[in-house]
């Protein structure tokens, strides 16, 4: 299509259309994928029209006006393409613009616990340099709503939800991102909060409480008795002494050495009381479910059970039964 043919096609929009908006996520998150086929040939009104009909764009005079404000469009290419709906704008113009290819076969999976440090390496896989993966998350907030009246995240720690995605080829850290915080969207929207609004926690502290869970629990049963000891250790008021929050602030995961337990900072919980300032990795809906939902217990402690081929855990909420137990089962 040439550039005058595509800006006859706008202008003629713009003279009988008016400004809808175009989506994007300028008002809410950019939700599920859909598959968009365009046609050879299509003008811009009607890929437009396409995307509006997929629920991409939510308006096609709105989506024409801003391509012709910025320009853009006469790149177009034909093709299957997997979008979202209310898709971002910058997005939507970098795909239609590279073609199907952005939307190739590349696959990246993203394990359950990984802190953002671990998804900086592991998008090295497909050619993401961890640089490109933080300007991406430069770009973006916590879903709109999610964060309570005074409540700030400093990262999007916790948001990235561990999957595995389709990146492309090439691979797009922007496209990743965003699928990732598309993902815990569409996951935390199951996820069943009366419990631990009772309880006075929001929304973000349970993220919190999925996060420490997750690096915590091997086992599936576990979870949800680890989530209990840490609603009884805050309701008493204790320190919740998780030494994988300590790990987080040293921005390792090996193994915590006597002055790592020392360490002056907010993630260090055995000083610290209540929960660590962000969630310390991006949880499973296992964790999630667990930390809105707790086990019914009057657990206080728990302890690695040692040699257990499924990771568990062995529970008490008795000091000195938790003393007694570490002492004949010492890890060395």
């Amino acid at each position: 299509m040439t550039r005058r043919r595509l800006l006859g096609v706008l202008v003629t929009l713009l003279l009988v259309g008016v400004l809808a908006g175009c989506g994007g996520g300028d008002e809410a998150p950019p939700g599920e994928q859909v598959t968009v086929t365009i046609p050879a040939g299509a003008t811009a009104a009607q890929i437009a029209t396409i995307l509006e009909e997929a629920g991409v764009v939510g308006s096609a005079n709105g989506f024409v006006e801003r391509v012709v404000a910025d320009g853009v469009g006469e790149g177009f290419q034909p093709g299957t393409y997997r979008l979202r709906t209310n898709e971002k704008y910058d997005r939507i113009i970098f795909q239609l613009t590279n073609g199907p290819s952005a939307n190739g076969t590349g696959t990246l999976t993203i394990p359950e616990g990984f802190a953002i440090w671990d998804i900086k390496e592991a998008v090295r896989e497909v050619g993401i340099t961890p640089r490109q993966y933080q300007r991406a998350l430069d770009a973006e907030q916590p879903p709109a709503g999610f964060l309570a009246a005074g409540e700030t995240a400093a990262s999007l720690e916790g948001f990235l939800f561990p999957a595995t995605y389709e990146v492309g080829t090439p691979a797009n850290a922007d496209r990743l991102v965003g699928e990732q915080l598309g993902a815990f969207a569409d996951n935390w929207a199951g996820i069943d909060l009366t419990y631990a609004r009772s309880r006075n926690l929001t929304p973000y502290d349970v993220l919190k409480i999925a996060s420490l869970i997750e690096r915590e629990a091997q086992a599936q049963d576990d979870r949800a008795k680890i989530a209990s000891v840490i609603y009884n250790r805050l309701r008493t008021g204790m320190t919740l002494g998780i030494d994988a929050s300590v790990q987080y602030a040293n921005g390792s995961w090996d193994e915590l050495s006597g002055s790592d337990l020392e360490i002056d900072s907010p993630y260090n919980l055995r000083v610290e009381q209540g929960l660590p300032p962000t969630p310390i990795c991006n949880p499973g809906v296992a964790s999630m479910e667990a930390a809105a939902n707790p086990a019914k217990t009057d657990y206080l402690y728990y302890y690695a059970i040692k040699d257990d081929p499924e990771g568990r855990h062995w529970f008490t909420d008795n000091y000195d039964a938790f003393l007694k137990y570490q002492q004949e089962n010492p890890y060395s």
